[in-house]
């Protein structure tokens, strides 16, 4: 499935997403940004994620200025704010996206979390954004079962992507299932448990194909047909992030790392969130 960095999986409408990106929460927009996405680009990544509400979309986008590689051979994702939401709102607040990035049009558009009672009149206005061409997909991040299914009955387009904590102490397996059955690319945030990566199987299992825990779990997420995100500012951990396609999990292994899932966050509950 997955050789290389470069490697995409299709989206329902045709786009190509690549499998591997990199994310920016929480990377400082003082010039980090756009060295950490410069060095990512520069070490093959092709994918970069950040939000409006990361507050470094700017960096972002002089990073890949700076990078020399053509805008289209990148897949850059944005997200609607919760405060944004709304129709007219959300239309406004992705053009501030774009003014910031630096850019014509994203690859990918994503209402950051189902704010409720909003969530639908934003999804029309993404649906509008990617009519006229300045969002190449459009998604959802943050949606539970329910969420897509509410959204699904009265839109035009089922999302394209769903984003989510998706991580071996959190598998969400019915929702993967879900999204698969209705072609919706489940990507997974804080894919490293935000650095809690101390379990004897994720070690074991590393030393015997001599990866770290870290890579184990990327290619635990690919070999699921997840597309992940993991955040590094250094840039050694990044090429080491990217060292995923050279190597494949086991049956057995996979099944033992999907075995370490206790319903655990590190992240708040779409279902009971607060901003």
């Amino acid at each position: 499935m997955t050789n290389a960095l470069t490697s995409s999986t299709v989206l329902h409408n045709g786009v190509n997403m690549p499998w591997l990106g990199l994310g920016v929460w929480k990377v400082k927009d003082d010039g980090e940004t756009e060295r950490t996405v410069q060095a990512a680009i520069e070490a093959g990544y092709r994918h970069i994620d950040t939000a409006a509400a990361y507050g470094n979309e700017a960096g972002v986008g002089v990073g890949v200025r700076n990078s020399g590689v053509a805008r289209e051979e990148l897949f850059i994702t944005t997200k609607v704010w919760n405060a944004d939401q709304g129709y007219e709102s959300s239309l406004a607040a992705f053009e501030q996206s774009l003014e910031r990035l630096g850019m014509d049009y994203v690859d990918l558009l994503l209402i950051h979390w189902p704010v409720k009672g909003k969530y639908k009149d934003t999804w029309r206005a993404l649906e509008s954004i990617y009519r006229g061409g300045k969002a190449r997909a459009i998604g959802v991040s943050n949606f539970q079962i329910h969420h897509l299914q509410d959204l699904m009955e009265s839109s035009e387009l089922v999302p394209m992507v769903n984003q989510v904590e998706y991580h071996p102490l959190l598998t969400q397996e019915p929702l993967l299932a879900f999204c698969k059955s209705n072609r919706i690319q489940l990507t997974a945030w804080s894919p490293l448990m935000q650095g809690n990566l101390d379990h004897a199987a994720l070690a074991d299992i590393g030393a015997k194909y001599g990866k770290s825990p870290a890579q184990v779990i990327l290619r635990w997420d690919l070999q699921n047909g997840v597309v992940t995100i993991p955040k590094s500012t250094n840039p050694d951990r990044l090429k080491q992030n990217g060292d995923i396609f050279d190597f494949e999990l086991s049956a057995a292994d996979m099944s033992a790392i999907s075995s370490l899932n206790r319903n655990q966050r590190f992240g708040s509950d779409p279902d009971n969130f607060n901003f």
